[in-house]
């Protein structure tokens, strides 16, 4: 039975439409190789449940804004909606004192650090730099997250220095979507010179590209993907436009099919690294369909995994574990090949 056949007995994937030629050549890069294990994230920055997996609801592993819901760039793409479900941390001590409580009352084990970028993308994070770095020394295990927006080396070092673990930025492969969709008036250059600085660390870097940037159109990915490529990240993080965060009319969806292929290409490029697709996507049959190119595509990892994901999983012979922790920072080759973990696991 082609992978094809099997996709259509999965009561999860009834009603979805997939790109025969594309499922076929995923179908067909697999053969002969041993299948990639694949973790399914389920972190508590939102409730989860799926007819396959279910969430916790152990506030494990938070989201902090140091801006609350505020933001100087206001991007085209996500309006600062993203910001929304994370906790407001606006001032060191509250970022000290949340994490404190969390770890006292509901067995935090680590948290991401975010927050709203100024008019040039960048976030100063230096205030909270040694609040991070005391509670790294309080709770030798506790993880660390920072999205860091654009910085040079020696902030970078800075955030290496507080005991920051894992390290997130987003690379833009296009002029026109840094101009148009983030009002920014920096070069894509900028955007590679970060992550430069961030691999000159020691920790964990795990760069963002989001599919579909440009309005819903398919334009800097490859350029993207083409510098993710020179440097030596910890894994890479694939993201899909959600236009419904942006002004009605502004953004087209991406299909399917142009996902799956952006998935196969990143394959391509970075054979010997983690590719995971992350927590931003459109919800419903689109993400059924994104989830299941994702593990056909040999994609090492999916946060919030869809309905049936589990099931082509099994279908393609993917062993599979799940973890209740953002998708960048729990990493690595240590997959059981056993079921899913439960919430108390």
């Amino acid at each position: 039975m082609t992978w094809l056949e099997a996709l259509a007995d999965i009561e999860d994937l009834e009603d979805a439409v997939f790109d025969a030629s594309l499922v076929r050549q995923f179908e067909m890069v697999a053969q002969g190789q041993d299948p990639r294990p694949i973790r399914f994230s389920t972190p508590t920055f939102k409730e989860y449940e799926s007819s396959e997996l279910s969430g916790c609801n152990k506030n494990s592993f938070p989201a902090f804004s140091i801006t609350a819901g505020a933001c100087g760039l206001n991007c085209d793409h996500c309006q600062k909606k993203i910001l929304e479900p994370m906790i407001p941390a606006t001032n060191p001590e509250m970022l000290d004192q949340k994490v404190r409580h969390l770890i006292n009352t509901q067995q935090l084990n680590g948290f991401l650090l975010s927050g709203g970028s100024s008019k040039r993308n960048e976030i100063r994070y230096g205030r909270y730099l040694p609040v991070v770095e005391q509670l790294k020394r309080d709770f030798p295990d506790l993880r660390v997250a920072v999205h860091s927006a654009l910085l040079d080396e020696v902030r970078a070092k800075d955030m290496e220095s507080a005991g920051v673990d894992t390290v997130m930025m987003d690379v833009i492969g296009a002029q026109e979507t840094i101009r148009q969709v983030y009002k920014l008036d920096r070069p894509v250059a900028d955007f590679e010179a970060t992550l430069a600085a961030l691999c000159s660390t020691s920790m964990e870097v795990t760069p963002h590209i989001v599919i579909g940037l440009h309005y819903g159109r398919i334009l800097g990915e490859a350029n993207a993907l083409d510098i993710v490529s020179r440097y030596p990240v910890t894994a890479l993080v694939l993201v899909v436009i959600m236009p419904f965060y942006s002004k009605p009319g502004t953004f087209v969806t991406p299909s399917t099919t142009d996902v799956g292929r952006i998935f196969g290409e990143a394959r391509v490029v970075l054979p010997d690294q983690q590719v995971l697709l992350g927590c931003a996507r459109p919800p419903g049959m689109h993400k059924r369909v994104t989830d299941a190119y994702a593990i056909m595509a040999g994609l090492d990892g999916i946060a919030f995994p869809a309905d049936g994901a589990v099931s082509v999983a099994h279908t393609i012979g993917r062993p599979f574990e799940q973890a209740h922790s953002c998708c960048s920072i729990k990493l690595g080759s240590d997959f059981r090949t056993s079921p899913a973990r439960s919430c108390a696991a």
